[in-house]
């Protein structure tokens, strides 16, 4: 029956670790100003639909005051 060498499979990958490259990887571009003012409304959209969607959420999240509790009740008994 064949055997293998190596304790557990993919041991390749351990040795991985020990490799070291020459070669630099490029260096990342800058954004133009475009970007940066698109990732920025992008973000504002974000936040504001969130704010809004808890602005609007708020009153069904209330719990009912006092007086309306006590008008049911009035309402209730006659």
């Amino acid at each position: 029956m064949f055997r293998r060498r190596e304790p557990v499979p993919f041991a390749f990958l351990a040795e991985a670790d020990s490799f070291r490259s020459n070669v630099t990887p490029p260096a990342p571009e800058r954004a133009s100003a475009g970007q940066i003012a698109g990732r920025w409304l992008l973000a504002l959209t974000i936040i504001a639909g969130l704010v809004g969607s808890l602005v609007i959420g708020m009153p069904a999240l209330s719990t009912p005051t006092a007086t309306q509790t006590q008008q049911s009740q009035a309402s209730q008994g006659h």
